[in-house]
Protein backbone atom coordinates (compact mmCIF):
# COMPACT_ATOMS: atom_id res chain seq x y z
CA UNK A 1 0.00 0.00 0.00
CA UNK A 2 3.13 2.47 0.63
CA UNK A 3 4.17 2.77 -3.40
CA UNK A 4 0.27 3.47 -3.79
CA UNK A 5 0.34 6.22 -1.68
CA UNK A 6 3.33 7.73 -2.58
CA UNK A 7 2.38 7.67 -6.54
CA UNK A 8 -1.07 8.87 -5.35
CA UNK A 9 0.96 11.98 -3.62
CA UNK A 10 2.99 12.10 -6.42
CA UNK A 11 0.07 12.40 -8.60
CA UNK A 12 -1.61 14.95 -6.67
CA UNK A 13 1.76 16.86 -6.84
CA UNK A 14 2.11 16.57 -10.53
CA UNK A 15 -1.96 17.70 -11.14
CA UNK A 16 -1.37 21.00 -8.91
CA UNK A 17 1.71 21.99 -11.01
CA UNK A 18 -0.28 21.42 -14.09
CA UNK A 19 -3.41 23.36 -12.27
CA UNK A 20 -0.80 26.30 -11.45
CA UNK A 21 0.24 26.35 -15.15
CA UNK A 22 -2.79 26.17 -16.58
CA UNK A 23 -4.00 29.29 -14.80
CA UNK A 24 -1.23 31.22 -15.84
CA UNK A 25 -2.02 30.36 -19.88
CA UNK A 26 -5.04 32.11 -19.97
CA UNK A 27 -5.59 35.88 -19.25
CA UNK A 28 -6.66 36.98 -15.82
CA UNK A 29 -10.80 36.59 -15.06
CA UNK A 30 -11.57 35.15 -18.82
CA UNK A 31 -10.22 38.49 -20.77
CA UNK A 32 -9.27 38.24 -24.43
CA UNK A 33 -5.50 38.57 -25.25
CA UNK A 34 -6.60 41.72 -26.87
CA UNK A 35 -9.08 44.54 -26.80
CA UNK A 36 -9.09 46.57 -30.17
CA UNK A 37 -11.51 49.89 -30.61
CA UNK A 38 -12.00 50.39 -34.17
CA UNK A 39 -13.55 54.61 -34.43
CA UNK A 40 -15.30 55.24 -37.51
CA UNK A 41 -15.33 58.75 -37.31
CA UNK A 42 -18.42 60.31 -38.92
CA UNK A 43 -19.72 57.32 -39.12
CA UNK A 44 -23.59 57.85 -39.37
CA UNK A 45 -26.07 54.44 -38.01
CA UNK A 46 -27.60 53.93 -41.04
CA UNK A 47 -24.39 53.37 -43.34
CA UNK A 48 -24.78 50.12 -41.82
CA UNK A 49 -27.97 49.10 -43.71
CA UNK A 50 -27.21 51.79 -46.82
CA UNK A 51 -24.12 50.08 -48.06
CA UNK A 52 -25.39 46.18 -46.53
CA UNK A 53 -25.75 44.89 -49.80
CA UNK A 54 -22.48 45.46 -51.00
CA UNK A 55 -20.84 44.69 -48.15
CA UNK A 56 -18.05 41.53 -48.28
CA UNK A 57 -18.97 38.95 -46.03
CA UNK A 58 -15.82 38.97 -43.77
CA UNK A 59 -16.07 43.15 -42.85
CA UNK A 60 -19.29 44.83 -41.74
CA UNK A 61 -21.24 41.76 -42.53
CA UNK A 62 -19.35 39.71 -40.05
CA UNK A 63 -19.70 42.34 -37.29
CA UNK A 64 -23.78 42.43 -38.36
CA UNK A 65 -24.20 38.57 -37.65
CA UNK A 66 -21.78 37.76 -35.45
CA UNK A 67 -21.45 40.46 -33.61
CA UNK A 68 -23.85 42.21 -30.62
CA UNK A 69 -25.69 45.12 -32.47
CA UNK A 70 -26.62 48.24 -30.23
CA UNK A 71 -28.81 49.47 -32.80
CA UNK A 72 -29.88 52.87 -30.73
CA UNK A 73 -27.16 54.11 -29.08
CA UNK A 74 -27.06 57.74 -29.18
CA UNK A 75 -24.56 61.00 -28.22
CA UNK A 76 -25.94 62.09 -24.68
CA UNK A 77 -24.20 65.24 -24.75
CA UNK A 78 -23.22 68.95 -27.32
CA UNK A 79 -21.62 69.33 -29.42
CA UNK A 80 -21.10 66.35 -31.30
CA UNK A 81 -17.53 66.58 -32.44
CA UNK A 82 -14.22 64.35 -32.97
CA UNK A 83 -12.54 65.29 -29.61
CA UNK A 84 -15.67 64.54 -27.63
CA UNK A 85 -16.46 61.81 -28.64
CA UNK A 86 -13.27 59.34 -28.94
CA UNK A 87 -12.87 61.19 -25.13
CA UNK A 88 -16.26 59.82 -24.56
CA UNK A 89 -16.23 56.37 -25.63
CA UNK A 90 -13.24 55.44 -23.65
CA UNK A 91 -13.72 57.50 -20.65
CA UNK A 92 -17.33 56.59 -20.73
CA UNK A 93 -17.89 60.08 -19.15
CA UNK A 94 -19.09 63.55 -21.12
CA UNK A 95 -17.23 67.20 -21.71
CA UNK A 96 -18.79 68.34 -18.10
CA UNK A 97 -16.89 65.64 -16.30
CA UNK A 98 -13.51 64.88 -18.75
CA UNK A 99 -12.85 68.39 -19.89
CA UNK A 100 -12.71 68.41 -23.26
CA UNK A 101 -15.36 70.61 -24.44
CA UNK A 102 -14.76 71.07 -28.39
CA UNK A 103 -11.94 70.10 -30.72
CA UNK A 104 -11.09 73.42 -29.91
CA UNK A 105 -12.62 75.80 -26.32
CA UNK A 106 -11.36 78.21 -24.69
CA UNK A 107 -8.77 77.39 -21.48
CA UNK A 108 -8.01 80.04 -18.87
CA UNK A 109 -9.24 82.61 -21.30
CA UNK A 110 -7.70 81.86 -24.43
CA UNK A 111 -8.86 79.59 -27.13
CA UNK A 112 -6.56 76.10 -27.28
CA UNK A 113 -6.73 72.86 -29.44
CA UNK A 114 -8.07 69.78 -27.27
CA UNK A 115 -4.69 68.15 -27.39
CA UNK A 116 -2.67 70.93 -27.54
CA UNK A 117 0.55 70.97 -25.14
CA UNK A 118 3.14 73.46 -25.65
CA UNK A 119 5.36 71.96 -22.78
CA UNK A 120 6.30 68.94 -25.01
CA UNK A 121 7.92 68.50 -28.22
CA UNK A 122 7.90 66.66 -31.24
CA UNK A 123 9.29 63.34 -31.70
CA UNK A 124 9.54 61.91 -35.37
CA UNK A 125 8.69 65.71 -37.12
CA UNK A 126 11.33 68.61 -37.60
CA UNK A 127 10.21 70.72 -34.76
CA UNK A 128 6.65 70.73 -35.80
CA UNK A 129 3.40 72.04 -33.96
CA UNK A 130 1.90 68.49 -35.01
CA UNK A 131 3.81 66.93 -32.39
CA UNK A 132 3.22 69.43 -29.69
CA UNK A 133 0.27 67.35 -27.87
CA UNK A 134 -0.53 65.17 -25.11
CA UNK A 135 -3.62 64.16 -23.25
CA UNK A 136 -3.11 66.69 -20.54
CA UNK A 137 -6.39 68.74 -21.10
CA UNK A 138 -8.52 65.05 -20.47
CA UNK A 139 -9.60 65.07 -16.61
CA UNK A 140 -10.61 61.51 -16.52
CA UNK A 141 -8.77 58.37 -16.84
CA UNK A 142 -9.88 55.93 -20.03
CA UNK A 143 -10.38 52.31 -20.32
CA UNK A 144 -6.86 51.85 -21.61
CA UNK A 145 -5.72 53.56 -18.19
CA UNK A 146 -7.81 51.44 -16.32
CA UNK A 147 -6.68 48.43 -17.62
CA UNK A 148 -3.32 49.25 -17.21
CA UNK A 149 -3.82 50.11 -13.73
CA UNK A 150 -5.56 46.89 -12.95
CA UNK A 151 -2.82 44.74 -14.21
CA UNK A 152 -0.19 46.96 -12.57
CA UNK A 153 0.66 48.53 -15.89
CA UNK A 154 1.64 45.14 -17.59
CA UNK A 155 -0.50 45.70 -20.16
CA UNK A 156 0.73 47.34 -22.81
CA UNK A 157 -2.17 49.65 -24.84
CA UNK A 158 -1.55 51.88 -27.86
CA UNK A 159 -3.21 54.65 -29.96
CA UNK A 160 -3.21 55.04 -33.73
CA UNK A 161 -5.10 56.91 -36.22
CA UNK A 162 -4.54 59.57 -38.46
CA UNK A 163 -5.62 62.45 -36.56
CA UNK A 164 -3.60 63.60 -33.34
CA UNK A 165 -6.91 63.86 -31.26
CA UNK A 166 -8.58 60.77 -32.56
CA UNK A 167 -5.11 58.48 -31.41
CA UNK A 168 -4.21 60.31 -27.92
CA UNK A 169 -7.61 60.92 -26.25
CA UNK A 170 -8.89 57.38 -26.44
CA UNK A 171 -5.32 55.65 -25.55
CA UNK A 172 -5.43 57.99 -22.34
CA UNK A 173 -2.53 59.13 -20.00
CA UNK A 174 -0.45 56.06 -19.00
CA UNK A 175 -0.29 54.64 -22.51
CA UNK A 176 2.68 53.13 -23.82
CA UNK A 177 2.21 55.08 -26.90
CA UNK A 178 0.24 57.11 -29.00
CA UNK A 179 0.97 57.72 -32.73
CA UNK A 180 -0.33 59.92 -35.35
CA UNK A 181 0.38 60.82 -38.91
CA UNK A 182 2.32 64.35 -39.78
CA UNK A 183 0.71 65.93 -43.08
CA UNK A 184 4.02 67.65 -44.11
CA UNK A 185 6.31 64.32 -44.37
CA UNK A 186 3.53 61.51 -44.47
CA UNK A 187 5.16 60.03 -41.39
CA UNK A 188 3.30 58.64 -38.14
CA UNK A 189 4.84 60.85 -34.92
CA UNK A 190 4.51 61.44 -31.43
CA UNK A 191 5.45 63.70 -28.71
CA UNK A 192 7.51 63.55 -25.32
CA UNK A 193 4.83 63.15 -23.64
CA UNK A 194 5.08 59.05 -24.75
CA UNK A 195 8.89 59.26 -24.94
CA UNK A 196 12.34 61.09 -27.03
CA UNK A 197 12.68 58.62 -30.15
CA UNK A 198 10.44 56.46 -31.81
CA UNK A 199 10.41 53.16 -31.83
CA UNK A 200 11.83 51.09 -34.22
CA UNK A 201 8.70 49.20 -35.31
CA UNK A 202 7.69 53.11 -35.90
CA UNK A 203 10.81 54.19 -37.95
CA UNK A 204 10.10 51.08 -39.79
CA UNK A 205 6.88 51.54 -40.92
CA UNK A 206 7.94 55.20 -41.67
CA UNK A 207 10.77 53.97 -43.83
CA UNK A 208 8.48 51.94 -46.44
CA UNK A 209 6.60 55.63 -47.57
CA UNK A 210 3.57 53.98 -47.60
CA UNK A 211 1.66 57.16 -48.29
CA UNK A 212 3.80 57.91 -51.43
CA UNK A 213 2.95 54.33 -52.34
CA UNK A 214 -1.05 54.51 -52.03
CA UNK A 215 -1.56 57.44 -53.60
CA UNK A 216 0.71 56.64 -56.78
CA UNK A 217 -2.41 55.04 -58.46
CA UNK A 218 -4.83 57.55 -57.89
CA UNK A 219 -8.20 57.35 -56.54
CA UNK A 220 -10.81 55.14 -58.72
CA UNK A 221 -14.21 53.50 -57.64
CA UNK A 222 -14.18 49.91 -56.47
CA UNK A 223 -16.35 49.17 -58.88
CA UNK A 224 -18.08 50.83 -62.08
CA UNK A 225 -18.88 53.94 -60.99
CA UNK A 226 -22.77 53.31 -62.63
CA UNK A 227 -23.37 50.78 -60.87
CA UNK A 228 -23.34 53.24 -57.09
CA UNK A 229 -26.94 53.34 -56.52
CA UNK A 230 -26.92 54.99 -53.01
CA UNK A 231 -25.25 58.34 -54.25
CA UNK A 232 -25.70 61.13 -56.52
CA UNK A 233 -24.38 61.85 -59.71
CA UNK A 234 -20.89 62.43 -59.54
CA UNK A 235 -21.07 65.89 -60.71
CA UNK A 236 -23.29 67.68 -58.20
CA UNK A 237 -22.72 71.18 -56.67
CA UNK A 238 -23.10 69.37 -53.02
CA UNK A 239 -19.88 68.58 -53.57
CA UNK A 240 -16.37 70.81 -52.81
CA UNK A 241 -13.58 70.38 -55.45
CA UNK A 242 -9.84 70.42 -54.76
CA UNK A 243 -8.73 73.77 -56.38
CA UNK A 244 -11.11 76.52 -58.38
CA UNK A 245 -9.02 76.13 -61.46
CA UNK A 246 -10.89 72.84 -61.96
CA UNK A 247 -8.20 70.48 -62.46
CA UNK A 248 -9.07 69.14 -59.39
CA UNK A 249 -12.49 68.90 -59.60
CA UNK A 250 -14.83 66.51 -56.80
CA UNK A 251 -14.86 63.56 -59.17
CA UNK A 252 -13.57 60.34 -59.87
CA UNK A 253 -11.43 59.44 -60.91
CA UNK A 254 -8.71 61.68 -58.71
CA UNK A 255 -5.53 61.99 -59.67
CA UNK A 256 -3.73 61.80 -56.16
CA UNK A 257 -0.17 61.87 -56.72
CA UNK A 258 -0.28 65.02 -58.45
CA UNK A 259 -2.67 66.34 -55.86
CA UNK A 260 -0.19 65.51 -53.44
CA UNK A 261 2.88 66.93 -55.06
CA UNK A 262 0.91 70.26 -54.51
CA UNK A 263 -1.33 69.99 -51.56
CA UNK A 264 1.89 67.59 -49.44
CA UNK A 265 0.98 63.72 -48.17
CA UNK A 266 -1.55 64.62 -46.09
CA UNK A 267 -4.20 64.51 -48.82
CA UNK A 268 -4.44 60.67 -47.78
CA UNK A 269 -6.30 61.70 -45.30
CA UNK A 270 -9.25 63.00 -47.46
CA UNK A 271 -9.25 59.48 -49.53
CA UNK A 272 -10.15 55.57 -48.58
CA UNK A 273 -6.27 54.91 -48.63
CA UNK A 274 -6.39 56.83 -45.75
CA UNK A 275 -8.23 54.14 -43.52
CA UNK A 276 -6.07 51.59 -45.27
CA UNK A 277 -2.76 53.52 -43.81
CA UNK A 278 -4.38 53.09 -40.64
CA UNK A 279 -4.86 49.21 -40.35
CA UNK A 280 -1.17 48.97 -41.72
CA UNK A 281 -0.23 51.07 -38.96
CA UNK A 282 -2.54 49.31 -36.45
CA UNK A 283 -1.39 45.82 -37.82
CA UNK A 284 2.71 47.40 -37.42
CA UNK A 285 2.02 48.17 -33.75
CA UNK A 286 0.52 44.81 -32.75
CA UNK A 287 3.73 43.14 -34.15
CA UNK A 288 5.92 46.19 -33.10
CA UNK A 289 4.44 45.95 -29.41
CA UNK A 290 3.49 42.09 -29.36
CA UNK A 291 0.05 43.45 -28.29
CA UNK A 292 -1.61 39.99 -27.25
CA UNK A 293 1.39 38.15 -27.08
CA UNK A 294 1.29 37.19 -23.66
CA UNK A 295 -1.05 34.47 -23.31
CA UNK A 296 -1.50 35.73 -18.94
CA UNK A 297 -1.82 39.27 -19.84
CA UNK A 298 -4.28 41.85 -21.95
CA UNK A 299 -3.33 44.14 -24.27
CA UNK A 300 -5.09 47.12 -25.75
CA UNK A 301 -5.59 48.64 -29.11
CA UNK A 302 -7.57 52.08 -29.79
CA UNK A 303 -7.75 52.90 -33.28
CA UNK A 304 -9.35 55.46 -35.25
CA UNK A 305 -10.04 55.73 -39.44
CA UNK A 306 -10.19 59.04 -39.86
CA UNK A 307 -10.16 59.45 -43.59
CA UNK A 308 -14.25 58.81 -43.68
CA UNK A 309 -14.43 62.21 -41.96
CA UNK A 310 -12.43 64.26 -44.06
CA UNK A 311 -14.04 62.53 -47.21
CA UNK A 312 -17.57 63.33 -45.77
CA UNK A 313 -16.97 66.91 -44.58
CA UNK A 314 -15.68 67.42 -48.52
CA UNK A 315 -18.41 65.31 -50.21
CA UNK A 316 -21.26 64.72 -48.15
CA UNK A 317 -23.28 61.74 -47.17
CA UNK A 318 -24.84 61.22 -50.59
CA UNK A 319 -21.58 60.95 -52.70
CA UNK A 320 -20.14 58.44 -55.01
CA UNK A 321 -16.81 59.16 -52.59
CA UNK A 322 -18.48 58.55 -49.86
CA UNK A 323 -19.97 55.13 -50.69
CA UNK A 324 -16.48 54.21 -52.00
CA UNK A 325 -14.69 54.88 -49.09
CA UNK A 326 -17.28 52.53 -47.10
CA UNK A 327 -17.15 50.02 -49.65
CA UNK A 328 -13.38 49.92 -49.43
CA UNK A 329 -12.98 50.17 -45.38
CA UNK A 330 -15.50 47.18 -45.57
CA UNK A 331 -12.77 45.28 -47.53
CA UNK A 332 -9.67 46.73 -45.36
CA UNK A 333 -11.90 45.75 -42.32
CA UNK A 334 -12.63 42.01 -43.45
CA UNK A 335 -8.68 41.51 -43.70
CA UNK A 336 -7.98 43.09 -40.41
CA UNK A 337 -10.49 40.61 -39.06
CA UNK A 338 -8.37 37.70 -40.96
CA UNK A 339 -5.01 39.09 -39.65
CA UNK A 340 -6.81 39.15 -36.08
CA UNK A 341 -8.07 35.32 -36.19
CA UNK A 342 -4.68 34.00 -38.03
CA UNK A 343 -3.23 36.15 -35.04
CA UNK A 344 -4.95 35.54 -31.78
CA UNK A 345 -7.53 33.04 -32.70
CA UNK A 346 -11.56 34.21 -32.82
CA UNK A 347 -11.39 33.73 -29.21
CA UNK A 348 -8.76 35.22 -28.38
CA UNK A 349 -9.82 39.32 -29.05
CA UNK A 350 -12.77 41.50 -28.00
CA UNK A 351 -13.44 43.98 -30.99
CA UNK A 352 -15.46 47.41 -30.93
CA UNK A 353 -16.63 49.24 -33.65
CA UNK A 354 -18.53 52.52 -32.86
CA UNK A 355 -18.32 56.25 -34.38
CA UNK A 356 -17.25 59.64 -32.82
CA UNK A 357 -20.81 61.75 -34.07
CA UNK A 358 -22.31 60.92 -37.38
CA UNK A 359 -23.48 63.59 -39.89
CA UNK A 360 -25.98 66.05 -41.43
CA UNK A 361 -26.77 65.61 -45.36
CA UNK A 362 -25.82 68.76 -47.28
CA UNK A 363 -28.03 71.82 -47.13
CA UNK A 364 -28.58 72.12 -51.00
CA UNK A 365 -29.21 67.81 -51.24
CA UNK A 366 -31.80 68.71 -48.14
CA UNK A 367 -33.49 71.92 -50.27
CA UNK A 368 -33.17 69.77 -53.70
CA UNK A 369 -35.19 67.22 -52.00
CA UNK A 370 -37.68 69.42 -49.87
CA UNK A 371 -36.20 68.51 -46.61
CA UNK A 372 -36.44 71.17 -44.59
CA UNK A 373 -33.10 72.91 -43.19
CA UNK A 374 -30.61 76.00 -44.05
CA UNK A 375 -27.37 77.51 -43.30
CA UNK A 376 -27.12 78.35 -39.47
CA UNK A 377 -25.05 81.38 -39.91
CA UNK A 378 -21.87 81.30 -37.34
CA UNK A 379 -20.50 84.44 -38.32
CA UNK A 380 -24.75 86.53 -37.53
CA UNK A 381 -24.58 84.67 -34.25
CA UNK A 382 -21.30 86.21 -33.52
CA UNK A 383 -22.66 89.70 -34.82
CA UNK A 384 -26.11 89.39 -33.23
CA UNK A 385 -24.10 88.88 -29.61
CA UNK A 386 -22.11 91.38 -29.80
CA UNK A 387 -24.77 93.96 -30.61
CA UNK A 388 -26.95 92.84 -27.76
CA UNK A 389 -24.08 92.94 -25.29
CA UNK A 390 -23.37 96.33 -26.46
CA UNK A 391 -26.80 97.69 -26.33
CA UNK A 392 -27.42 96.67 -22.98
CA UNK A 393 -24.35 97.51 -21.04
CA UNK A 394 -24.45 101.05 -23.11
CA UNK A 395 -20.68 100.90 -24.37
CA UNK A 396 -19.07 98.99 -27.21
CA UNK A 397 -16.92 97.09 -24.21
CA UNK A 398 -16.19 93.69 -25.99
CA UNK A 399 -17.98 92.16 -23.52
CA UNK A 400 -18.35 89.31 -26.02
CA UNK A 401 -15.20 86.89 -25.86
CA UNK A 402 -15.45 84.76 -28.84
CA UNK A 403 -18.26 82.39 -30.83
CA UNK A 404 -17.64 78.51 -31.12
CA UNK A 405 -19.33 74.97 -31.31
CA UNK A 406 -23.03 76.70 -31.32
CA UNK A 407 -22.04 78.33 -27.77
CA UNK A 408 -21.09 82.28 -27.29
CA UNK A 409 -18.25 82.98 -24.78
CA UNK A 410 -18.05 86.00 -22.45
CA UNK A 411 -15.29 87.76 -20.51
CA UNK A 412 -16.73 87.29 -17.10
CA UNK A 413 -13.66 89.73 -15.76
CA UNK A 414 -15.01 92.38 -18.02
CA UNK A 415 -18.83 91.46 -17.05
CA UNK A 416 -17.86 91.70 -13.20
CA UNK A 417 -16.14 94.83 -13.49
CA UNK A 418 -18.43 96.55 -14.89
CA UNK A 419 -21.01 95.50 -12.85
CA UNK A 420 -23.26 94.22 -15.06
CA UNK A 421 -26.43 92.08 -14.27
CA UNK A 422 -25.04 88.71 -15.60
CA UNK A 423 -28.87 87.17 -15.41
CA UNK A 424 -30.48 90.40 -17.37
CA UNK A 425 -27.31 90.32 -19.90
CA UNK A 426 -28.15 86.69 -20.64
CA UNK A 427 -31.79 87.07 -21.20
CA UNK A 428 -31.03 89.83 -23.69
CA UNK A 429 -29.12 88.33 -25.90
CA UNK A 430 -30.65 85.19 -25.64
CA UNK A 431 -33.69 87.22 -27.08
CA UNK A 432 -31.78 88.64 -29.71
CA UNK A 433 -30.45 85.51 -31.08
CA UNK A 434 -33.59 83.91 -31.02
CA UNK A 435 -35.23 87.22 -32.78
CA UNK A 436 -33.12 87.99 -35.21
CA UNK A 437 -31.09 84.56 -35.92
CA UNK A 438 -32.90 82.53 -38.53
CA UNK A 439 -32.57 78.96 -37.63
CA UNK A 440 -32.67 79.23 -33.86
CA UNK A 441 -34.78 76.70 -32.11
CA UNK A 442 -33.65 77.70 -28.38
CA UNK A 443 -30.32 80.34 -26.91
CA UNK A 444 -30.40 79.18 -23.53
CA UNK A 445 -27.38 80.38 -20.66
CA UNK A 446 -25.73 77.16 -20.10
CA UNK A 447 -25.85 77.93 -15.77
CA UNK A 448 -29.77 78.56 -16.11
CA UNK A 449 -30.41 75.24 -18.31
CA UNK A 450 -32.03 73.15 -15.44
CA UNK A 451 -34.84 75.77 -15.17
CA UNK A 452 -35.61 76.59 -19.08
CA UNK A 453 -38.64 75.43 -21.16
CA UNK A 454 -36.95 73.11 -23.56
CA UNK A 455 -37.22 69.15 -24.12
CA UNK A 456 -35.56 67.15 -21.02
CA UNK A 457 -33.48 65.27 -24.19
CA UNK A 458 -31.99 68.39 -25.01
CA UNK A 459 -31.73 69.98 -21.87
CA UNK A 460 -29.64 66.97 -20.53
CA UNK A 461 -27.27 67.53 -23.64
CA UNK A 462 -26.75 70.96 -22.24
CA UNK A 463 -26.13 70.19 -19.04
CA UNK A 464 -23.34 66.98 -19.98
CA UNK A 465 -21.99 69.11 -22.14
CA UNK A 466 -20.87 72.20 -20.19
CA UNK A 467 -17.89 72.53 -18.61
CA UNK A 468 -16.99 76.00 -16.78
CA UNK A 469 -14.59 77.82 -17.86
CA UNK A 470 -13.92 75.74 -21.33
CA UNK A 471 -17.59 75.70 -22.71
CA UNK A 472 -19.72 78.90 -23.95
CA UNK A 473 -21.87 80.78 -21.27
CA UNK A 474 -24.56 80.87 -24.34
CA UNK A 475 -25.65 77.45 -25.92
CA UNK A 476 -27.70 78.00 -29.44
CA UNK A 477 -29.69 75.04 -30.48
CA UNK A 478 -30.65 75.04 -34.19
CA UNK A 479 -33.83 74.13 -35.77
CA UNK A 480 -34.24 70.24 -37.22
CA UNK A 481 -31.83 70.02 -40.57
CA UNK A 482 -29.92 73.64 -39.83
CA UNK A 483 -26.19 73.30 -39.20
CA UNK A 484 -23.20 76.33 -39.04
CA UNK A 485 -22.10 78.08 -41.93
CA UNK A 486 -20.23 80.99 -41.94
CA UNK A 487 -20.68 83.45 -45.01
CA UNK A 488 -23.25 83.24 -47.83
CA UNK A 489 -21.60 81.09 -50.20
CA UNK A 490 -23.20 77.10 -51.23
CA UNK A 491 -23.08 75.12 -48.70
CA UNK A 492 -20.68 71.86 -49.90
CA UNK A 493 -19.94 68.69 -48.45
CA UNK A 494 -21.28 68.68 -44.78
CA UNK A 495 -20.76 68.68 -41.02
CA UNK A 496 -21.89 67.95 -37.73
CA UNK A 497 -21.95 68.98 -34.12
CA UNK A 498 -26.36 69.56 -32.97
CA UNK A 499 -28.18 67.06 -31.14
CA UNK A 500 -30.32 66.08 -33.61
CA UNK A 501 -30.61 62.04 -34.34
CA UNK A 502 -28.29 62.53 -37.48
CA UNK A 503 -25.41 63.96 -35.70
CA UNK A 504 -25.85 61.77 -32.86
CA UNK A 505 -27.24 58.12 -33.68
CA UNK A 506 -24.37 55.91 -34.23
CA UNK A 507 -23.30 52.07 -34.63
CA UNK A 508 -22.14 50.10 -31.62
CA UNK A 509 -21.72 46.56 -32.23
CA UNK A 510 -19.27 44.17 -30.25
CA UNK A 511 -17.94 40.68 -31.04
CA UNK A 512 -15.37 38.69 -30.03
CA UNK A 513 -14.67 37.00 -26.56
CA UNK A 514 -17.12 37.70 -24.12
CA UNK A 515 -19.76 38.49 -26.71
CA UNK A 516 -23.16 36.62 -27.49
CA UNK A 517 -24.77 37.27 -31.40
CA UNK A 518 -27.73 39.82 -31.19
CA UNK A 519 -29.42 42.73 -31.51
CA UNK A 520 -30.30 45.63 -28.81
CA UNK A 521 -33.01 47.96 -29.81
CA UNK A 522 -33.50 49.79 -26.41
CA UNK A 523 -31.85 52.93 -26.07
CA UNK A 524 -28.03 53.07 -25.04
CA UNK A 525 -25.93 55.94 -24.98
CA UNK A 526 -22.02 56.46 -26.38
CA UNK A 527 -21.07 56.64 -22.44
CA UNK A 528 -22.03 52.94 -21.92
CA UNK A 529 -19.05 51.50 -23.84
CA UNK A 530 -16.63 52.57 -21.41
CA UNK A 531 -18.48 50.92 -18.89
CA UNK A 532 -19.55 47.24 -21.21
CA UNK A 533 -15.60 47.04 -21.24
CA UNK A 534 -14.80 47.62 -17.71
CA UNK A 535 -17.65 45.16 -16.73
CA UNK A 536 -15.90 42.38 -19.51
CA UNK A 537 -12.36 43.26 -18.36
CA UNK A 538 -12.95 43.27 -14.99
CA UNK A 539 -11.59 46.80 -14.46
CA UNK A 540 -12.39 49.60 -12.29
CA UNK A 541 -14.74 52.19 -14.27
CA UNK A 542 -12.63 55.14 -15.57
CA UNK A 543 -12.66 58.02 -12.94
CA UNK A 544 -15.75 59.66 -14.56
CA UNK A 545 -17.65 57.03 -15.66
CA UNK A 546 -21.49 57.72 -15.84
CA UNK A 547 -22.86 55.06 -18.25
CA UNK A 548 -23.76 51.54 -17.58
CA UNK A 549 -22.68 48.32 -18.51
CA UNK A 550 -24.70 47.02 -21.55
CA UNK A 551 -25.53 43.45 -20.01
CA UNK A 552 -27.22 42.12 -23.22
CA UNK A 553 -24.35 41.92 -25.15
CA UNK A 554 -22.92 39.38 -22.52
CA UNK A 555 -22.27 35.34 -23.46
CA UNK A 556 -23.69 33.33 -21.31
CA UNK A 557 -21.45 30.90 -19.02
CA UNK A 558 -20.23 28.14 -21.52
CA UNK A 559 -21.64 25.15 -20.33
CA UNK A 560 -18.81 23.01 -21.06
CA UNK A 561 -16.16 25.39 -18.68
CA UNK A 562 -16.83 23.25 -15.82
CA UNK A 563 -16.62 19.80 -16.75
CA UNK A 564 -13.20 20.84 -19.05
CA UNK A 565 -11.89 22.01 -15.83
CA UNK A 566 -12.18 18.59 -13.80
CA UNK A 567 -10.98 17.29 -16.57
CA UNK A 568 -7.67 19.37 -15.90
CA UNK A 569 -8.10 18.22 -12.33
CA UNK A 570 -7.70 14.80 -12.98
CA UNK A 571 -4.83 14.34 -15.12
Amino acid sequence: MKPNKYFRSLALGMLALVTAGSAVAAPRHGRPRIVVTMMVDQMTWDYLYRYQHRFVEGGFKRLMTQGFNCENTRINYLPAYTAIGHSSVHTGSVPSIHGIAGNDFFKDGKPIYCTQDTTVSSVGAPNGFSGQMSPRNLLTTTIADELRIATNFRSRTIGVAIKDRASILPAGHTTNGAYWLDDKTGNFITSTYYRTELPDWVKRFNARGRVAELLKDGWNTLYPINTYRESTADAVPYEQPWDKDGKFPATLPLNTAELAKIKGPGVIRTTPMGNTLTFEMAKAAIEGESLGSRADETDFLAMSHSATDYVGHRYGTFAVETEDTYLRLDKDLADFFRYLDGRFGRDGYLFILTADHAAAHNLTFDRDHKIPGQAFRSDLARRIADSAACAYVGSDAQIVRGYMNYQVFFRQDLIDSLGVNRHGLYQAICKALKDKLPGVAYAVPAEEVAMAAIPDAIKTRIINGYRQGRSGDIFIVPDPGWYSKSGTSLPQGTTHGVWSPYDTHIPLIFMGKGIRQGHLYRETNITDIAATLAALLKTQYPSGCIGHPITEAFAPAATSAAPAATTTRRR
